[in-house]
């Protein structure tokens, strides 16, 4: 990004590892929560990264930001999960500049999602850059392109129908359960962990379902209790678990922790129970399916499904693709005027040197000299001057390296060319 007078030393890249390569072990790995974001945001920081985003979702790890090596920011991650650079390096990818641009714009449109059309990536997009904003870890390029990202997706959202149907694990989930068990209105459903992916699980469940037997749990009751209120659900507390699941039909579990929070030891019904492990990492342990009266199914596996609407959504891509390059096209000319502006600021300081010295002479010679007028008139004349070349470079079929090193050999900016060339 040096050619665009972002960072003179810096590269701007995209480093992750998604649902495409890694599967659910691998990228609980290199899962993120909120307390090893913000160590890694402060270790950045530390080590002289001068903007970054990191996001980590039940598909997907991604650090955007800008380094003189990849390497610095996969060592960012390395040392805040669990992961190896090894094994990041089998399932993932590296994206730089222009391409790293790219990847941003697919991954928040929903065209890189797990569920094509999901859009719950953008909210998580979202908390990150004000996350980073918080850490002063947020240059205005970043900044720039995160907002044009946002727009993008909001414009596809309206303007195209990708988004209709099983568009989120959440909604996929509950299209499930109507799937697998007969009468869910009927049934005892508990819902374990009230993250982002609870929550919206929990409202699906209230409103498709038109269950009145579903029933929450959170280690911190309180933030059950806020979202049950919202939906008149029951809550109980963390140490009825167990008793509780006995009586469920339907576990769901979504509690965000690093480690399973549900095995076989805390199952004692025989009644049939079907769980859903909507967490990355896998918050049920395995070895539940060791129970007969046990079904588990992961995200993953919710995530294959494909509802009626799927072919549907997939002719609105090439749309959604559309508005992406229109929203980049306006990013990247906004790019492009970083390269000539420090060109344009150099000549207007010297076309003010200019100006200055030849009203100093006119100053002495004429004893009627109009101070205002004269400094209105060269004030004018400058914008004017600077505002030509400012548009000349932004012509399609101008070179604008060529144009700005003749700009700068004919007004004489030394420095500024050997420092941005």
């Amino acid at each position: 990004m040096q050619e665009y007078n972002i960072s003179r030393s810096s590269y701007f890249y995209a480093i992750g590892l998604s649902y495409k390569k890694a599967d659910a072990d691998i990228r609980g790995r290199f899962s993120l929560d909120e307390d090893s974001k913000h160590n890694l945001l402060s270790q950045a920081k530390a080590n002289g990264i001068e903007s970054l985003v990191v996001t980590s979702t039940c598909n997907r790890t991604e650090i955007y930001g800008f380094a003189q090596h990849p390497f610095q920011l996969i060592e960012l991650l390395c040392n805040n999960t669990s992961g190896t650079v090894e094994e990041f390096r089998e399932v993932a990818y590296i994206y730089k500049n222009k391409d790293a641009i790219a990847h941003m714009f697919r991954v928040g449109s929903g065209l890189d999602s797990q569920i094509l059309g999901d859009f719950e990536i953008i909210s998580q997009l979202k908390a990150s850059t004000r996350l980073s904003r918080k850490h002063k870890l947020l240059n205005h390029f970043l900044e720039r392109l995160t907002n044009a990202v946002i727009q993008a997706s909001k414009r596809i959202k309206t303007e195209t129908e990708i988004s209709s149907g099983a568009t989120s694990v959440s909604f996929a989930s509950v299209q499930y359960i109507f799937d697998a068990v007969k009468d869910v209105s009927n049934k005892n459903i508990l819902l374990f962990g009230t993250g982002k992916i609870g929550r919206n699980t929990c409202e699906n469940l209230v409103k498709h379902t038109k269950n009145e037997h579903i029933t929450l749990i959170n280690r911190t009751k309180t933030k059950a209790e806020r979202i049950a209120g919202k939906f008149n659900l029951l809550v109980k507390d963390y140490a009825n678990l167990q008793e509780e699941i006995s009586n469920t039909d339907i576990l769901i579990v979504a509690t965000g922790a690093q480690r399973p929070t549900i095995d076989k030891h805390i199952i004692q019904s025989k009644k049939p129970l079907l769980i859903l492990d909507l967490s990355i990492p896998k918050n049920v342990d395995e070895n539940v399916e060791e129970l007969e009266n046990v079904s588990l199914v992961h995200l993953d596996d919710l995530s294959k499904i494909t509802d009626k609407n799927l072919e549907a959504r997939k002719s609105h891509i090439p749309s959604a693709e559309a508005i992406i390059e229109d929203v980049k096209g306006e990013f990247n000319s906004w790019l492009e005027t970083r390269k000539f502006a420090p060109t344009i600021k150099a000549l207007k300081h010297k076309l003010t040197d200019f100006a200055t010295a030849e009203l100093d002479t006119q100053r002495k010679k004429l004893s009627d000299f109009n101070e205002a007028q004269a400094e209105l008139i060269s004030t004018k004349i400058i914008q004017k001057i600077t505002n030509h070349f400012a548009h000349h470079l932004k012509e399609d079929d101008v070179s604008t390296n060529d144009s700005l090193e003749l700009i700068q050999k004919v007004f004489q900016l030394e420095e500024l060319r050997k420092t941005n060339v």
